[in-house]
């Protein structure tokens, strides 16, 4: 008789693959292990509400969550869209407080949780794994950064093409095509990018009038990345 079951995750090949935990030992890997939990979510199940309390930090292993604010108004701002091998959850749990944001998969989506005193041991046992911790938090806050840089000194226009520039970002200085895949809803990127998703629709049209771009459902393809750098300087 076959069994419906999923099949039992490796957990700490899992985690040694992950640019956090690459350098832990076998030992350290067994303790991290022995305390994570895995967590299954199916499209728009939600992980966390803003409110609950943190416990730990959380590993996408497959999958996309979405970050975002809610609103009284019944819209929401989405502040991070986090996919395979990223980390979430972590500044929170360090802060001891509650989510400021909530959380729902975008897709199905396999997580792993890693509980709060499992970190803290580690953290106490090894400073490579400390220093890894910082950077990490330290990149986060970059982009946060980043993104007030964006929303207040770049156009909606330029909002965009540097999002579909990202998308690209193995293109290098190709003057050739490319086509990429949008990640999740129109609607989900025009809240990332603080944008209504009328005015997303109407920059993309915008782009595919003058050249730049095609677009077909969620497959944009880019006709020339050179020329899209240059566009709306």
């Amino acid at each position: 008789m076959t069994s419906n079951k999923p099949d039992r995750l490796d957990i700490p090949l899992i985690l040694s693959q992950l640019p956090l935990f690459r350098e832990l030992s076998s030992e350290q890997l067994a303790l991290i292990s022995g305390v994570t939990r895995e967590k299954r979510l199916a499209k728009d199940e939600m992980l966390f509400q803003k409110g609950d309390p943190a416990h730990g930090l959380f590993v996408t292993v497959a999958g996309q969550v979405k970050l975002a604010f809610p609103s009284n108004q019944g819209n929401e701002k989405v502040v991070s869209i986090i996919g395979p091998r990223q980390c979430f959850g972590e500044a929170v749990m360090f802060m001891d407080r509650p989510y400021p944001v909530f959380a729902e998969a975008l897709s199905d989506t396999l997580l792993l949780h890693i509980s709060k005193s499992a970190i803290y041991e580690l953290l106490q046992r090894d400073t490579t794994f400390a220093l890894r911790m910082l950077a990490g938090l330290s990149l986060r806050l970059h982009a946060l950064v980043d993104d007030v840089e964006s929303y207040s000194l770049r156009s909606s226009t330029q909002r965009v093409i540097g999002y579909l520039l990202q998308l690209c970002e193995d293109g290098g200085d190709s003057a050739e095509k490319m086509t990429a895949t949008l990640p999740t809803s129109k609607q989900v990127i025009a809240s990332r990018l603080n944008l209504t998703p009328e005015t997303l629709s109407r920059i993309f049209h915008d782009l595919a009038e003058a050249g730049m771009i095609s677009v077909r459902g969620r497959q944009i393809t880019i006709h020339d990345l050179r020329s899209l750098r240059e566009f709306d300087l």
